[in-house]
């Protein structure tokens, strides 16, 4: 199996703010107009966006909310956990993988406006995946949690939000 560092300089991937790693691979041509988009959007943005995304075992993607649905895809390495806050204060967490027959899945959609992030189940591996937004990402539509807010809002998931801020 190959490791972080070989998919890391192979994928060209860089830091990322909310941790680990990555390289957006598609942005759309096309864009849709802002007065076509709901209006927590703030200008136009691309029909969609795509992104490789990568955490080494020991990293995890804090906690951020954007304004646009977003798909992940699995790729390669440990499974991974992705947690989600929905605006109601509903938690799930969802493992995203390659064993269909432990519970992990393929594919998984974060809502938008949910608050969400992620960690390798496997601490001393790595975890590869896609994500795609659409409407596509920009950073007008990015936030990252803060920790005490997030605990002032959601006290029942203090372990989740301490883990991912």
């Amino acid at each position: 199996m190959k490791d972080s560092e070989y998919w890391i300089n192979k994928l060209e991937l860089a830091e990322h703010p909310e941790g680990g790693y990555f390289r957006e691979t598609y942005r759309s041509d096309e864009f849709i107009d802002t007065d076509a988009l709901p209006e927590r959007f703030n200008g136009q943005r691309a029909f969609s966006t795509a992104i490789y995304f990568l955490l080494k075992g020991n990293q995890v993607s804090r906690l951020h909310r954007i304004r646009s649905d977003e798909l992940w895809h699995f790729y390669a390495g440990s499974p991974l956990t992705i947690h989600i806050i929905d605006p109601q204060g509903q938690y799930e967490r969802i493992r995203l993988g390659g064993n269909l027959d432990n519970g992990e899945v393929f594919q998984a959609v974060v809502k938008s406006g949910s608050w969400f992030g992620a960690a390798p189940d496997i601490a001393d591996s790595y975890s590869l995946v896609g994500c795609t937004v659409a409407p596509g990402f920009d950073f007008h539509d990015f936030e990252m949690g803060d920790r005490d807010e997030l605990l002032d809002k959601y006290p029942q998931h203090a372990s989740v939000i301490n883990l991912l801020t």
